[in-house]
Protein backbone atom coordinates (compact mmCIF):
# COMPACT_ATOMS: atom_id res chain seq x y z
CA UNK A 1 0.00 0.00 0.00
CA UNK A 2 1.41 3.34 -0.50
CA UNK A 3 0.63 6.51 1.53
CA UNK A 4 0.28 9.89 -0.33
CA UNK A 5 2.41 12.81 1.28
CA UNK A 6 -0.70 13.52 3.30
CA UNK A 7 0.11 10.46 5.56
CA UNK A 8 4.03 11.15 5.75
CA UNK A 9 4.01 14.79 6.33
CA UNK A 10 1.38 14.88 8.50
CA UNK A 11 3.02 12.13 10.82
CA UNK A 12 6.04 14.50 10.70
CA UNK A 13 4.15 17.29 11.61
CA UNK A 14 2.25 15.56 14.61
CA UNK A 15 5.53 14.10 15.84
CA UNK A 16 6.96 17.31 16.00
CA UNK A 17 3.69 18.38 17.81
CA UNK A 18 4.30 15.87 20.19
CA UNK A 19 7.85 16.80 20.98
CA UNK A 20 6.81 20.22 21.55
CA UNK A 21 4.16 19.71 24.07
CA UNK A 22 5.05 20.89 26.84
CA UNK A 23 5.62 24.12 25.64
CA UNK A 24 2.45 24.65 24.77
CA UNK A 25 1.00 25.82 20.90
CA UNK A 26 3.55 25.74 18.19
CA UNK A 27 3.14 27.71 14.84
CA UNK A 28 2.52 26.09 11.72
CA UNK A 29 5.15 28.68 10.41
CA UNK A 30 7.42 27.44 13.02
CA UNK A 31 6.69 23.49 12.01
CA UNK A 32 7.25 23.85 8.07
CA UNK A 33 10.32 25.22 8.51
CA UNK A 34 11.75 22.47 10.93
CA UNK A 35 10.08 20.21 8.69
CA UNK A 36 10.98 21.26 5.62
CA UNK A 37 7.02 21.22 4.22
CA UNK A 38 5.55 24.18 2.52
CA UNK A 39 3.12 26.22 4.88
CA UNK A 40 -0.01 26.42 2.38
CA UNK A 41 -0.11 22.32 2.73
CA UNK A 42 0.60 21.98 6.21
CA UNK A 43 -2.20 24.59 6.90
CA UNK A 44 -4.48 21.81 4.77
CA UNK A 45 -3.29 18.87 6.54
CA UNK A 46 -3.72 20.53 10.30
CA UNK A 47 -7.53 21.44 8.96
CA UNK A 48 -8.26 18.05 8.32
CA UNK A 49 -6.59 17.26 11.55
CA UNK A 50 -8.75 19.77 13.90
CA UNK A 51 -11.77 18.34 12.21
CA UNK A 52 -10.73 14.91 13.39
CA UNK A 53 -10.09 16.43 16.86
CA UNK A 54 -6.12 15.70 16.81
CA UNK A 55 -5.19 19.02 17.23
CA UNK A 56 -6.54 21.95 18.74
CA UNK A 57 -5.62 25.82 17.71
CA UNK A 58 -5.08 28.67 19.82
CA UNK A 59 -5.35 32.16 18.21
CA UNK A 60 -3.19 35.28 19.23
CA UNK A 61 0.50 36.47 19.30
CA UNK A 62 1.31 32.91 21.50
CA UNK A 63 -1.48 31.07 19.49
CA UNK A 64 -0.80 27.84 17.20
CA UNK A 65 -1.42 24.38 17.56
CA UNK A 66 -1.36 21.87 20.25
CA UNK A 67 -2.46 18.00 20.14
CA UNK A 68 -6.15 17.70 21.30
CA UNK A 69 -5.27 14.47 23.72
CA UNK A 70 -2.09 13.54 24.98
CA UNK A 71 0.29 11.48 22.39
CA UNK A 72 -0.22 8.46 24.03
CA UNK A 73 -3.92 8.17 23.30
CA UNK A 74 -3.62 9.02 19.80
CA UNK A 75 -2.94 6.03 17.67
CA UNK A 76 -1.44 6.04 13.81
CA UNK A 77 -4.72 4.90 11.93
CA UNK A 78 -6.92 7.97 13.29
CA UNK A 79 -3.75 10.61 12.28
CA UNK A 80 -3.81 8.86 8.70
CA UNK A 81 -7.47 8.31 8.38
CA UNK A 82 -8.36 12.36 9.27
CA UNK A 83 -5.50 13.16 6.13
CA UNK A 84 -5.79 10.25 3.36
CA UNK A 85 -9.94 9.42 4.03
CA UNK A 86 -10.85 6.13 5.00
CA UNK A 87 -8.32 3.33 4.72
CA UNK A 88 -9.51 0.99 2.03
CA UNK A 89 -6.25 -0.35 0.18
CA UNK A 90 -7.86 -3.17 -2.10
CA UNK A 91 -10.99 -2.51 -4.12
CA UNK A 92 -12.39 -5.99 -3.47
CA UNK A 93 -12.81 -5.38 0.29
CA UNK A 94 -13.82 -1.78 -0.28
CA UNK A 95 -16.94 0.20 0.58
CA UNK A 96 -16.74 2.02 -2.00
CA UNK A 97 -18.89 -0.19 -4.64
CA UNK A 98 -16.67 -0.21 -7.23
CA UNK A 99 -15.96 -3.21 -8.99
CA UNK A 100 -13.07 -3.73 -11.24
CA UNK A 101 -13.04 -7.56 -11.32
CA UNK A 102 -15.92 -9.97 -13.21
CA UNK A 103 -15.93 -11.88 -9.98
CA UNK A 104 -18.19 -9.21 -8.42
CA UNK A 105 -15.64 -9.71 -5.34
CA UNK A 106 -17.05 -12.65 -4.18
CA UNK A 107 -14.01 -14.40 -4.71
CA UNK A 108 -11.70 -16.22 -2.62
CA UNK A 109 -8.68 -13.65 -3.13
CA UNK A 110 -11.17 -11.34 -0.65
CA UNK A 111 -10.70 -13.44 2.04
CA UNK A 112 -6.78 -13.01 2.26
CA UNK A 113 -7.61 -9.00 1.45
CA UNK A 114 -9.83 -8.78 3.85
CA UNK A 115 -6.90 -9.87 6.05
CA UNK A 116 -4.48 -8.08 4.84
CA UNK A 117 -6.74 -5.00 5.41
CA UNK A 118 -7.81 -5.96 9.17
CA UNK A 119 -3.61 -6.39 10.00
CA UNK A 120 -2.83 -3.44 8.80
CA UNK A 121 -5.73 -0.75 10.29
CA UNK A 122 -4.50 -3.02 13.80
CA UNK A 123 -1.12 -2.48 13.14
CA UNK A 124 -1.54 1.50 13.35
CA UNK A 125 -4.13 1.50 15.53
CA UNK A 126 -1.65 -0.62 17.93
CA UNK A 127 0.75 2.67 17.46
CA UNK A 128 0.85 5.48 19.44
CA UNK A 129 1.99 8.89 18.74
CA UNK A 130 3.95 9.02 22.15
CA UNK A 131 6.01 6.00 20.61
CA UNK A 132 7.58 8.10 17.39
CA UNK A 133 8.63 10.91 19.90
Amino acid sequence: MIFSTRSTYGLRAMINLGRQEKLGSVSLTAIAKEENISLKYLERLFSNLKKAGLVKSVKGASGGYSLASQAGQINIYDIIKALEGELNPFHCTGKNEKIYCNSRCNCEVTYVLSRVEEAISRSLKDIKLDQLL
